[in-house]
């Protein structure tokens, strides 16, 4: 397996001259192409209980696009929003600009996105682990008595969750998404959702990964829902190290937690500005989502 090159500068936010930017996100800046079509960057920024920290992760953007645009590659069974991948064939001004755009943009159609992640588990952990202690459930579904931390549920559930503009998504029912959108349009997002974690899943199994859980977003092109955002990327879903996996314990991974667990030994009180990121922290995460995304290429090769 070819190990990939990524490039160490830091892109934090991108300033495209006469390229109209609709609004910055945690992560990506999203531009207007036309009527029809937006350019979305993924840069370096890292967030964490709600807050960007004011030093990025080297690269972090390039990994996040990269490994997202190999999963886009390899779904048949839904259409999804990616026009176009590669800068020299991005319509001017944004082909001008590969300083800041290669290899972490794409262009894509514009869409009507619904206001729902679409989040998928297969293990009891995060979130759902902190609701079955409470209640029993997940988002409403009951589970069996006893289940330990991060062990794998009997069946992968579908858990939605609304959007919010700000703070965190709020996790609800698939009984409160019918009472919000149209009830046949839920379950058709629950069945894609679990198809495409059940997809990603067995195939991190042949990198000895765990897909622990993962969200998705949709959107209606005319009367069709097509998959946008980003798919299975350390950003969007908690990945495993099979080798490591234990339950009754907050598993060795490959996303955010790694930051997240930093944190938790500071005394950032996590509602004020954050404090930038040791060096040494930085580079093991730079470090945890390289390694994702050659263990990734590996299994979709």
């Amino acid at each position: 397996m070819k190990k990939a090159n990524i490039p160490r500068a830091v892109v934090m936010e991108t300033n495209i001259p006469n390229g109209k930017k609709l609004f910055s996100g945690k992560v990506r800046d999203v531009y207007e192409v036309d009527r029809d079509h937006l350019c979305i960057v993924s840069t370096d920024r890292i967030s964490a209980f709600d807050h960007v920290f004011p030093n990025g992760i080297p690269g972090k953007g390039i990994i996040l696009n990269t490994i997202s645009n190999m999963w886009f590659s390899k779904i048949g069974f839904v259409k999804h929003h990616i026009v176009e991948t590669h800068v020299a064939n991005f319509p001017a001004p944004y082909r001008d600009h590969p300083e800041q755009l290669a290899d972490r943009s794409v262009i894509v159609k514009r869409t009507d996105r619904i206001d729902f992640e679409c989040v998928a588990r297969g293990y009891i952990i995060g979130s759902g682990w902190q609701d079955y202690q409470k209640t029993g459930k997940v988002c409403g579904v009951s589970l069996p008595d006893g289940l330990r931390m991060a062990e794998k549920l009997p069946s992968p559930l579908f858990t939605p969750a609304t959007k919010a503009k700000s703070g965190h998504d709020i996790n609800v029912s698939l009984a409160d998404m019918k009472k919000k959108i149209d009830p046949f349009i839920a379950e058709r997002l629950g069945d894609l959702t679990l198809r495409l974690y059940e997809f990603g899943r067995d195939a991190l199994r042949r990198a000895n990964i765990i897909l622990a859980d993962t969200k998705f977003e949709f959107g209606f092109l005319g009367n069709e829902i097509i998959l946008i955002d980003e798919v299975l990327t350390p950003d969007s879903s908690r990945f495993w190290d099979e080798s490591q996996y234990q339950v009754g314990a907050s598993p060795v991974s490959f996303d955010k937690q790694f930051i997240r667990d930093y944190l938790d030994t500071t005394t950032w009180n996590k509602n004020s500005p954050p404090p930038p990121l040791p060096d040494e922290v930085v580079e093991k995460t730079r470090d945890k989502y390289e390694e994702i995304l050659n263990r990734i290429s590996g299994c979709l090769q």
